[in-house]
């Protein structure tokens, strides 16, 4: 008998590979045994936002925090669509959601990053990714990123340290 966490487990497998639309009804069957599991509705969000369903993925990570609030992925990955549609103060609703609840997160950290960096807030954004930083010191992507608002800040020579730490150990 197929289990939620064996369906679970198949659909993240299928996801990883790339193959969302074939993960996508198991995490319904799984749904289907546990409806109140928000780990299961996560992941179906996950599946549907690599196939570019952000309406049916918004909606599996609302369901996520409704049944359990403390979800700072769901949140997190809220936001990116939220970013992604240029629905900014959403985005940075739901980033600042996660942040409270995981403010250890390098990832949303970045993310929140570049929103204020998109929206011309240098210094947030500077701030953002030195956090981001602060927890994961070869974040490549964060390290990206506040190299380039070093530039936008003029302050050229962290820039340049920046642009010296990517070139020796950034993997090409």
């Amino acid at each position: 008998m197929e289990t939620a966490a064996y369906l679970n487990n198949s659909g993240i497998a299928l996801t990883e590979a790339n193959r969302p639309y074939d993960a996508i009804p198991l995490f319904r069957k799984a749904l289907g045994l546990e409806p109140e599991n928000p780990l299961l509705w996560l992941n179906l969000g996950i599946a549907q936002q690599r196939t570019g369903e952000y309406q049916d993925a918004l909606e599996s990570y609302q369901r996520a925090v409704y049944i359990d609030d403390g979800m700072a992925e769901s949140w997190g990955a809220m936001g990116l669509i939220y970013y992604e549609l240029k629905h900014f103060d959403a985005a940075e609703e739901c980033y600042r959601n996660a942040l409270e609840r995981e403010p250890n997160s390098p990832k949303v950290w970045n993310n929140m990053g570049v929103l204020n960096f998109s929206n011309g807030c240098f210094e947030d954004a500077r701030h953002c990714f030195e956090e981001a930083l602060s927890l994961w010191p070869m974040y490549y992507d964060a390290m990206f990123n506040l190299r380039d608002t070093c530039r936008e800040l003029s302050d050229y020579r962290a820039a340049a340290e920046f642009e010296r730490i990517l070139m020796n150990e950034c993997p090409q």
